[in-house]
Protein backbone atom coordinates (compact mmCIF):
# COMPACT_ATOMS: atom_id res chain seq x y z
CA UNK A 1 0.00 0.00 0.00
CA UNK A 2 1.35 3.33 -1.02
CA UNK A 3 1.66 6.35 1.41
CA UNK A 4 -0.46 9.34 1.30
CA UNK A 5 -1.25 12.35 2.50
CA UNK A 6 -4.85 13.56 1.93
CA UNK A 7 -7.18 16.13 2.46
CA UNK A 8 -10.48 17.24 0.83
CA UNK A 9 -11.80 20.92 2.41
CA UNK A 10 -14.71 21.14 0.42
CA UNK A 11 -17.98 20.87 2.06
CA UNK A 12 -20.71 18.79 0.46
CA UNK A 13 -24.46 20.04 0.52
CA UNK A 14 -26.08 17.07 -1.14
CA UNK A 15 -30.07 16.87 -1.69
CA UNK A 16 -33.24 17.60 -3.19
CA UNK A 17 -34.60 21.50 -2.25
CA UNK A 18 -30.15 21.97 -0.89
CA UNK A 19 -29.46 25.22 -2.46
CA UNK A 20 -33.15 27.25 -1.40
CA UNK A 21 -32.16 25.51 1.91
CA UNK A 22 -28.69 26.88 2.32
CA UNK A 23 -27.31 29.06 0.13
CA UNK A 24 -28.26 32.17 1.27
CA UNK A 25 -26.32 31.11 4.75
CA UNK A 26 -23.29 29.79 2.81
CA UNK A 27 -23.09 33.13 0.96
CA UNK A 28 -23.40 35.30 3.89
CA UNK A 29 -19.98 33.90 5.40
CA UNK A 30 -18.35 36.04 2.15
CA UNK A 31 -18.18 39.30 1.11
CA UNK A 32 -20.69 41.40 -0.93
CA UNK A 33 -19.17 41.10 -4.01
CA UNK A 34 -20.19 38.18 -6.29
CA UNK A 35 -19.52 36.87 -9.73
CA UNK A 36 -21.68 34.35 -11.18
CA UNK A 37 -20.62 32.12 -14.11
CA UNK A 38 -22.28 30.22 -16.39
CA UNK A 39 -22.84 28.75 -19.36
CA UNK A 40 -25.61 28.76 -22.41
CA UNK A 41 -28.36 29.77 -20.75
CA UNK A 42 -29.84 26.31 -19.61
CA UNK A 43 -30.02 27.91 -16.24
CA UNK A 44 -32.36 30.50 -17.27
CA UNK A 45 -34.63 27.75 -18.76
CA UNK A 46 -34.95 25.75 -15.59
CA UNK A 47 -35.51 28.97 -13.58
CA UNK A 48 -32.24 28.37 -11.33
CA UNK A 49 -30.93 31.62 -12.68
CA UNK A 50 -33.89 33.69 -11.46
CA UNK A 51 -33.62 31.94 -7.73
CA UNK A 52 -30.16 32.31 -7.22
CA UNK A 53 -30.57 36.00 -8.60
CA UNK A 54 -33.44 36.48 -5.75
CA UNK A 55 -31.59 34.83 -3.16
CA UNK A 56 -28.50 37.00 -3.60
CA UNK A 57 -30.98 40.05 -4.25
CA UNK A 58 -28.83 42.19 -1.14
CA UNK A 59 -25.29 41.21 -3.18
CA UNK A 60 -23.22 43.39 -5.95
CA UNK A 61 -23.22 41.16 -8.89
CA UNK A 62 -21.43 40.52 -11.76
CA UNK A 63 -21.61 37.49 -14.47
CA UNK A 64 -19.82 36.06 -16.88
CA UNK A 65 -21.83 33.99 -18.61
CA UNK A 66 -21.28 31.88 -21.89
CA UNK A 67 -18.37 29.58 -20.83
CA UNK A 68 -18.50 26.86 -23.06
CA UNK A 69 -18.16 23.07 -22.90
CA UNK A 70 -14.14 21.98 -23.08
CA UNK A 71 -13.57 25.94 -21.45
CA UNK A 72 -11.84 28.19 -23.13
CA UNK A 73 -8.81 30.07 -21.47
CA UNK A 74 -9.73 32.83 -24.09
CA UNK A 75 -12.10 34.48 -23.82
CA UNK A 76 -13.46 33.29 -20.71
CA UNK A 77 -10.82 32.69 -18.16
CA UNK A 78 -9.20 35.74 -19.45
CA UNK A 79 -12.50 37.35 -19.41
CA UNK A 80 -13.81 36.05 -15.93
CA UNK A 81 -9.93 37.35 -14.56
CA UNK A 82 -10.50 41.11 -15.15
CA UNK A 83 -13.79 41.36 -14.38
CA UNK A 84 -12.53 39.96 -10.61
CA UNK A 85 -9.88 42.40 -10.79
CA UNK A 86 -11.61 45.29 -12.03
CA UNK A 87 -14.87 45.13 -9.31
CA UNK A 88 -12.89 43.31 -6.68
CA UNK A 89 -14.93 40.04 -6.42
CA UNK A 90 -14.80 38.42 -3.15
CA UNK A 91 -16.62 34.94 -4.05
CA UNK A 92 -17.61 33.68 -7.47
CA UNK A 93 -20.57 31.46 -7.98
CA UNK A 94 -20.10 28.59 -10.71
CA UNK A 95 -23.68 27.52 -11.52
CA UNK A 96 -23.86 24.70 -14.12
CA UNK A 97 -21.92 21.95 -15.44
CA UNK A 98 -18.10 20.75 -14.97
CA UNK A 99 -17.04 23.19 -17.90
CA UNK A 100 -18.32 26.39 -16.12
CA UNK A 101 -16.68 25.07 -12.67
CA UNK A 102 -13.42 23.95 -13.84
CA UNK A 103 -13.46 27.79 -16.02
CA UNK A 104 -14.03 29.42 -12.49
CA UNK A 105 -11.17 27.41 -10.82
CA UNK A 106 -8.78 28.42 -13.54
CA UNK A 107 -10.75 32.59 -13.40
CA UNK A 108 -9.95 32.15 -9.51
CA UNK A 109 -6.14 31.40 -9.44
CA UNK A 110 -5.22 33.84 -12.42
CA UNK A 111 -7.22 37.01 -10.23
CA UNK A 112 -5.12 36.54 -7.83
CA UNK A 113 -1.81 36.32 -9.41
CA UNK A 114 0.37 39.80 -11.66
CA UNK A 115 1.71 37.21 -13.64
CA UNK A 116 0.36 35.97 -17.39
CA UNK A 117 -2.13 34.39 -16.72
CA UNK A 118 -1.75 31.22 -19.03
CA UNK A 119 1.76 30.98 -17.11
CA UNK A 120 -0.74 30.40 -13.85
CA UNK A 121 -3.18 27.71 -16.31
CA UNK A 122 -0.10 25.93 -16.98
CA UNK A 123 1.36 26.25 -13.73
CA UNK A 124 4.74 27.37 -14.39
CA UNK A 125 4.06 30.05 -12.18
CA UNK A 126 2.35 28.25 -8.92
CA UNK A 127 -1.57 29.56 -7.52
CA UNK A 128 -0.57 30.77 -4.06
CA UNK A 129 -4.01 31.93 -3.25
CA UNK A 130 -7.10 32.06 -4.93
CA UNK A 131 -10.66 33.35 -4.98
CA UNK A 132 -13.19 31.42 -2.79
CA UNK A 133 -15.78 29.46 -4.78
CA UNK A 134 -19.06 28.20 -4.07
CA UNK A 135 -20.61 25.90 -6.96
CA UNK A 136 -24.21 24.67 -7.50
CA UNK A 137 -23.33 21.48 -9.75
CA UNK A 138 -26.10 20.69 -12.32
CA UNK A 139 -24.72 17.73 -14.31
CA UNK A 140 -22.82 14.74 -12.80
CA UNK A 141 -19.74 13.95 -14.93
CA UNK A 142 -16.62 15.41 -14.07
CA UNK A 143 -16.40 15.72 -9.79
CA UNK A 144 -15.13 19.44 -10.17
CA UNK A 145 -17.33 19.95 -7.47
CA UNK A 146 -15.09 17.79 -5.13
CA UNK A 147 -11.50 18.37 -6.27
CA UNK A 148 -8.59 20.98 -6.65
CA UNK A 149 -8.09 20.38 -10.83
CA UNK A 150 -9.39 21.80 -13.88
CA UNK A 151 -8.90 21.01 -17.42
CA UNK A 152 -8.86 24.42 -19.71
CA UNK A 153 -8.54 24.50 -23.22
CA UNK A 154 -6.67 27.04 -25.38
CA UNK A 155 -8.11 26.77 -29.21
CA UNK A 156 -4.69 28.57 -30.94
CA UNK A 157 -2.67 25.72 -29.92
CA UNK A 158 -5.12 22.73 -30.11
CA UNK A 159 -4.23 22.31 -26.06
CA UNK A 160 -6.10 20.83 -23.36
CA UNK A 161 -4.54 20.85 -20.18
CA UNK A 162 -4.93 20.33 -16.63
CA UNK A 163 -4.51 22.97 -13.78
CA UNK A 164 -4.35 22.23 -10.48
CA UNK A 165 -4.26 23.73 -6.73
CA UNK A 166 -4.70 22.95 -3.67
CA UNK A 167 -6.24 26.65 -3.53
CA UNK A 168 -8.95 26.36 -5.63
CA UNK A 169 -10.81 23.65 -4.01
CA UNK A 170 -14.29 24.78 -4.15
CA UNK A 171 -15.25 26.10 -0.88
CA UNK A 172 -18.88 24.76 -0.43
CA UNK A 173 -20.95 22.37 -3.35
CA UNK A 174 -24.37 22.00 -3.54
CA UNK A 175 -25.57 19.29 -4.89
CA UNK A 176 -28.92 18.77 -5.92
CA UNK A 177 -29.81 15.81 -8.65
CA UNK A 178 -33.04 16.93 -9.41
CA UNK A 179 -31.44 19.22 -11.60
CA UNK A 180 -30.07 16.64 -13.97
CA UNK A 181 -33.59 15.41 -14.16
CA UNK A 182 -34.43 17.53 -18.07
CA UNK A 183 -30.55 16.94 -18.96
CA UNK A 184 -30.17 15.88 -23.04
CA UNK A 185 -29.93 12.19 -22.96
CA UNK A 186 -26.61 12.77 -24.73
CA UNK A 187 -25.13 14.53 -21.57
CA UNK A 188 -26.45 12.17 -19.16
CA UNK A 189 -24.71 9.20 -20.96
CA UNK A 190 -21.67 11.83 -21.38
CA UNK A 191 -21.00 12.26 -17.71
CA UNK A 192 -21.18 8.42 -16.72
CA UNK A 193 -18.81 7.24 -19.39
CA UNK A 194 -16.42 10.18 -18.04
CA UNK A 195 -16.66 9.02 -14.31
CA UNK A 196 -16.26 5.35 -15.25
CA UNK A 197 -13.73 6.59 -17.20
CA UNK A 198 -12.36 8.07 -13.97
CA UNK A 199 -12.92 5.25 -11.78
CA UNK A 200 -10.82 3.53 -14.49
CA UNK A 201 -7.67 5.45 -14.38
CA UNK A 202 -7.19 5.29 -11.24
CA UNK A 203 -8.06 1.29 -11.32
CA UNK A 204 -5.60 0.31 -13.84
CA UNK A 205 -2.29 0.60 -11.85
CA UNK A 206 0.00 -1.73 -10.46
CA UNK A 207 -0.06 -1.38 -6.60
CA UNK A 208 -3.28 -1.69 -5.35
CA UNK A 209 -5.82 -3.02 -1.88
CA UNK A 210 -8.68 -4.74 -2.15
CA UNK A 211 -10.92 -2.16 -0.73
CA UNK A 212 -10.02 0.05 -3.37
CA UNK A 213 -10.76 -2.58 -5.67
CA UNK A 214 -14.41 -3.24 -4.22
CA UNK A 215 -14.97 0.49 -4.18
CA UNK A 216 -14.20 1.02 -7.70
CA UNK A 217 -15.98 -2.10 -8.68
CA UNK A 218 -19.35 -1.42 -7.12
CA UNK A 219 -19.03 2.65 -7.88
CA UNK A 220 -18.73 1.39 -11.92
CA UNK A 221 -21.79 -1.25 -11.42
CA UNK A 222 -23.92 1.76 -9.72
CA UNK A 223 -23.28 3.47 -12.79
CA UNK A 224 -24.19 1.02 -15.11
CA UNK A 225 -27.20 0.06 -13.53
CA UNK A 226 -28.51 3.64 -12.37
CA UNK A 227 -27.86 5.10 -15.95
CA UNK A 228 -30.15 2.14 -17.80
CA UNK A 229 -32.84 3.38 -15.18
CA UNK A 230 -32.51 6.80 -15.93
CA UNK A 231 -33.03 6.35 -19.55
CA UNK A 232 -36.07 4.69 -18.84
CA UNK A 233 -37.41 7.08 -16.18
CA UNK A 234 -35.35 10.21 -16.20
CA UNK A 235 -36.48 11.49 -13.24
CA UNK A 236 -36.18 8.68 -10.80
CA UNK A 237 -34.51 10.58 -8.16
CA UNK A 238 -32.66 7.27 -6.12
CA UNK A 239 -30.72 6.82 -9.93
CA UNK A 240 -30.00 10.09 -10.37
CA UNK A 241 -28.81 10.50 -6.53
CA UNK A 242 -26.17 7.75 -6.79
CA UNK A 243 -24.87 8.36 -10.71
CA UNK A 244 -24.27 11.69 -8.79
CA UNK A 245 -22.75 10.75 -5.76
CA UNK A 246 -20.26 8.51 -7.84
CA UNK A 247 -19.48 10.87 -9.87
CA UNK A 248 -18.68 13.65 -7.52
CA UNK A 249 -16.10 11.40 -5.79
CA UNK A 250 -14.69 10.86 -9.01
CA UNK A 251 -11.30 12.77 -9.30
CA UNK A 252 -10.49 13.71 -5.69
CA UNK A 253 -8.63 10.59 -5.02
CA UNK A 254 -10.60 8.81 -2.63
CA UNK A 255 -11.49 5.72 -5.03
CA UNK A 256 -7.60 5.13 -5.04
CA UNK A 257 -6.27 6.19 -1.57
CA UNK A 258 -2.72 3.64 -1.44
CA UNK A 259 -2.90 2.79 -4.92
CA UNK A 260 0.16 3.90 -7.13
CA UNK A 261 -0.04 5.96 -9.90
CA UNK A 262 -1.48 5.23 -13.57
CA UNK A 263 -0.82 8.24 -15.40
CA UNK A 264 -4.50 8.34 -16.72
CA UNK A 265 -3.00 7.75 -20.58
CA UNK A 266 -7.09 7.42 -21.75
CA UNK A 267 -7.16 11.17 -20.74
CA UNK A 268 -4.51 12.13 -22.07
CA UNK A 269 -5.30 10.77 -25.37
CA UNK A 270 -8.68 12.38 -25.02
CA UNK A 271 -8.17 15.52 -24.62
CA UNK A 272 -5.78 15.74 -28.02
CA UNK A 273 -9.12 14.48 -29.46
CA UNK A 274 -11.44 17.30 -27.95
CA UNK A 275 -8.58 20.06 -28.26
CA UNK A 276 -8.00 19.65 -31.83
CA UNK A 277 -12.05 18.76 -32.36
CA UNK A 278 -13.63 20.10 -29.75
CA UNK A 279 -15.34 16.86 -29.24
CA UNK A 280 -17.71 16.11 -25.98
CA UNK A 281 -14.94 14.53 -23.71
CA UNK A 282 -17.26 11.49 -22.26
CA UNK A 283 -17.95 10.35 -26.17
CA UNK A 284 -14.52 10.49 -26.59
CA UNK A 285 -13.54 8.47 -23.47
CA UNK A 286 -16.14 5.97 -24.04
CA UNK A 287 -14.73 5.30 -27.69
CA UNK A 288 -10.93 5.55 -26.46
CA UNK A 289 -11.24 2.91 -23.50
CA UNK A 290 -11.99 -0.51 -25.23
CA UNK A 291 -8.94 0.38 -27.60
CA UNK A 292 -6.44 1.04 -25.08
CA UNK A 293 -7.33 -1.65 -22.91
CA UNK A 294 -6.63 -3.58 -25.74
CA UNK A 295 -3.86 -2.29 -26.95
CA UNK A 296 -2.32 -2.81 -23.21
CA UNK A 297 -3.75 -6.42 -22.54
CA UNK A 298 -0.43 -8.07 -21.82
CA UNK A 299 0.96 -10.60 -19.40
CA UNK A 300 2.40 -7.63 -17.32
CA UNK A 301 -1.17 -6.33 -17.15
CA UNK A 302 -3.25 -9.45 -17.00
CA UNK A 303 -4.30 -9.03 -13.44
CA UNK A 304 -6.14 -5.97 -13.61
CA UNK A 305 -7.97 -7.08 -16.00
CA UNK A 306 -8.91 -10.36 -14.73
CA UNK A 307 -9.86 -8.15 -12.03
CA UNK A 308 -11.89 -6.19 -13.26
CA UNK A 309 -13.69 -8.67 -15.53
CA UNK A 310 -14.86 -10.90 -12.79
CA UNK A 311 -15.17 -8.12 -10.60
CA UNK A 312 -17.47 -5.57 -12.81
CA UNK A 313 -19.16 -7.65 -14.86
CA UNK A 314 -19.35 -11.27 -13.04
CA UNK A 315 -17.06 -12.84 -16.13
CA UNK A 316 -16.26 -16.53 -14.95
CA UNK A 317 -13.37 -16.68 -12.75
CA UNK A 318 -12.26 -20.58 -13.80
CA UNK A 319 -11.85 -19.40 -17.24
CA UNK A 320 -8.67 -18.35 -19.21
CA UNK A 321 -6.74 -15.43 -18.15
CA UNK A 322 -6.83 -14.16 -21.38
CA UNK A 323 -10.61 -14.91 -22.10
CA UNK A 324 -11.76 -13.07 -19.24
CA UNK A 325 -9.82 -10.29 -20.33
CA UNK A 326 -11.12 -10.35 -23.56
CA UNK A 327 -14.71 -10.41 -22.30
CA UNK A 328 -14.00 -7.57 -20.05
CA UNK A 329 -12.86 -5.16 -23.15
CA UNK A 330 -15.58 -6.32 -24.72
CA UNK A 331 -18.53 -6.01 -22.33
CA UNK A 332 -17.19 -1.95 -21.58
CA UNK A 333 -17.60 -1.65 -25.62
CA UNK A 334 -20.72 -3.30 -25.85
CA UNK A 335 -22.34 -1.45 -22.75
CA UNK A 336 -21.53 2.37 -24.21
CA UNK A 337 -22.68 1.50 -27.45
CA UNK A 338 -26.26 -0.37 -25.68
CA UNK A 339 -26.71 2.77 -23.97
CA UNK A 340 -26.41 4.72 -27.44
CA UNK A 341 -22.82 6.22 -27.00
CA UNK A 342 -20.85 6.92 -30.58
CA UNK A 343 -18.27 4.35 -30.37
CA UNK A 344 -16.02 5.48 -33.24
CA UNK A 345 -14.39 8.45 -34.19
CA UNK A 346 -16.09 8.61 -37.74
CA UNK A 347 -18.98 8.68 -36.00
CA UNK A 348 -18.22 11.90 -34.06
CA UNK A 349 -16.34 13.94 -37.02
CA UNK A 350 -12.93 12.44 -36.71
CA UNK A 351 -11.36 10.98 -39.88
CA UNK A 352 -7.72 10.00 -40.43
CA UNK A 353 -6.30 13.11 -41.69
CA UNK A 354 -4.87 14.37 -38.25
CA UNK A 355 -3.90 11.15 -36.72
CA UNK A 356 -0.35 11.65 -37.25
CA UNK A 357 -0.75 14.81 -35.96
CA UNK A 358 -2.30 14.33 -32.50
CA UNK A 359 -0.53 10.90 -31.81
CA UNK A 360 2.51 13.47 -31.53
CA UNK A 361 1.21 15.76 -29.70
CA UNK A 362 0.20 13.44 -26.91
CA UNK A 363 3.65 12.02 -27.24
CA UNK A 364 5.49 15.22 -26.52
CA UNK A 365 3.18 16.56 -24.09
CA UNK A 366 1.37 14.05 -21.88
CA UNK A 367 4.31 11.91 -20.49
CA UNK A 368 2.66 8.72 -21.39
CA UNK A 369 6.16 6.96 -21.59
CA UNK A 370 5.94 6.89 -17.59
CA UNK A 371 2.19 5.36 -17.55
CA UNK A 372 2.03 2.18 -15.59
CA UNK A 373 1.27 1.05 -19.39
CA UNK A 374 4.14 2.60 -21.07
CA UNK A 375 2.62 4.55 -24.57
CA UNK A 376 5.17 5.91 -26.85
CA UNK A 377 4.12 7.66 -30.55
CA UNK A 378 3.63 4.79 -32.48
CA UNK A 379 1.53 3.23 -29.66
CA UNK A 380 -0.70 6.23 -29.67
CA UNK A 381 -1.01 6.27 -32.89
CA UNK A 382 -1.81 2.53 -33.15
CA UNK A 383 -5.03 2.99 -30.69
CA UNK A 384 -6.13 6.40 -32.34
CA UNK A 385 -6.40 4.77 -35.92
CA UNK A 386 -8.20 1.54 -33.88
CA UNK A 387 -10.86 4.01 -32.76
CA UNK A 388 -11.63 4.81 -36.17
Amino acid sequence: MVNFDYQTPTRLIFGRGVVAEKLASVMKNYGPRVLITYGGGSIKRSGLYDQVINILKDKEICELPGIEPNPKFNPSVLEGARICKEHNIDVILSVGGGSVLDCTKAIAGCACSDADPWDVVTMKVPTHKAIPIVDIITLAATGSEYDSGAVISRTKTNDKLAYFSKHVFPAVSFIDPTYTFTLPVKQTLAGVADCINHIMEQYFCGEHIEMNDAFMEGAIKSLMKNVRIVLREPDNYEARAEIFYATTLGCNGIYSLGNSESGWPMHSIEHALSGHYDITHGEGLAIVTPRWMRHILSDRTMERFVAFGTGVFGIDSSLPEREIAERAIQAIHNFYKEIGIPMTLREVGIDDSRIKEMAHHIAVNEGLENAWAPLYEDDIEAILRDCL
